[in-house]
């Protein structure tokens, strides 16, 4: 019996085995994760778009536009909201890249061979995202302290910040994979990013909307980007929130609702040739 049991394919080993399902699920979606963490590290084009691009947004609006714009408060206050924001858009633009690489590529082929989830495939992309993006944003944050951000939100203000800017991260990461998997090259996928990396400068990030030309403050107004930054700045400065951190949640569930399913639907039709 036992050397039948040696013998016998993974797949059928799995299926017969008394140990819960949920826990195979757990150990592939690990390894994935740490796969994608991997690909992280070892490419450095990734690396520079998750963490020290956002750092070197920070230096460059602090030290060189800081002195010349006002905000009725010290710039750095002001702008590491919104940094933080943009550091998530760039993160996510990776991970549309490196969905579309594992796509074009045939690694989803070799994958699907294995006996594993086909969806722990995009689960691991998502994870290993929010990891790079939590790790950048806390990155971001120290150095701001560093360079004079004087925060005064307290412990449970801190903690309601970082789950908006958590849902936020989700929110982006899984635009990404939709993007990535309508996307049939890396350089496509990255393109169809660009619209994520270019919000945030069109919202209050990094000057207040009523000093925009009328037709970029009602589009500023009306983006998910803006009540999500004012939610974290109201969080961490104390300044008034009013409905931003509705609409904030509002706009990320909202676009979750509608993107995760697509996405799906996208994958298994992709992998379904």
């Amino acid at each position: 019996m036992t050397a039948i049991i040696d013998q016998a394919p993974a797949h059928k080993i799995r299926r017969h085995n008394p140990r819960p399902r949920l826990r195979w699920a757990v150990s592939d979606a690990l390894v994935l994760v740490g796969r994608g963490m991997r690909h992280t590290i070892r490419n450095l084009d990734a690396l520079f778009m998750s963490v020290f691009l956002p750092i070197m947004l920070l230096v460059l609006f602090v030290y060189v536009f800081g002195g010349a714009i006002e905000v009725g408060t010290e710039y750095i206050n002001y702008v590491v909201p919104g940094i933080i924001l943009l550091c998530a858009g760039f993160g996510a633009a990776v991970t549309a890249v490196n969905v579309t690489n594992d796509m074009a590529t045939g690694v989803i082929d070799r994958f699907r061979t294995l006996p594993i989830a086909n969806w722990i495939v995009v689960f691991g992309h998502v994870v290993a995202s929010m990891a790079r993006n939590l790790f950048a944003t806390g990155l971001v944050i120290s150095l701001a302290l560093v360079m004079g951000f004087r925060p005064t939100g307290s412990v449970l203000d801190w903690l309601g910040a970082v789950g908006v800017i958590a849902l936020f991260i989700l929110t982006m990461t899984w635009v990404s994979v939709m993007f990535g998997l309508i996307a049939k090259s890396p350089d496509a996928a990255s393109g169809f990013t660009f619209f994520i990396l270019f919000l945030p400068y069109v919202s209050s990030a990094f000057v207040p909307t009523d000093t925009m030309p009328s037709v970029l403050h009602g589009f500023a107004e009306h983006q998910p980007i803006t009540p999500i930054i004012e939610t974290v700045r109201g969080l961490l400065m104390g300044t008034p929130i009013g409905n931003n951190a509705w609409l904030a949640v509002a706009w990320c569930v909202g676009i979750l609702v509608i993107v995760v399913p697509v996405s799906g639907q996208l994958f298994r039709r992709r992998t379904s040739r």
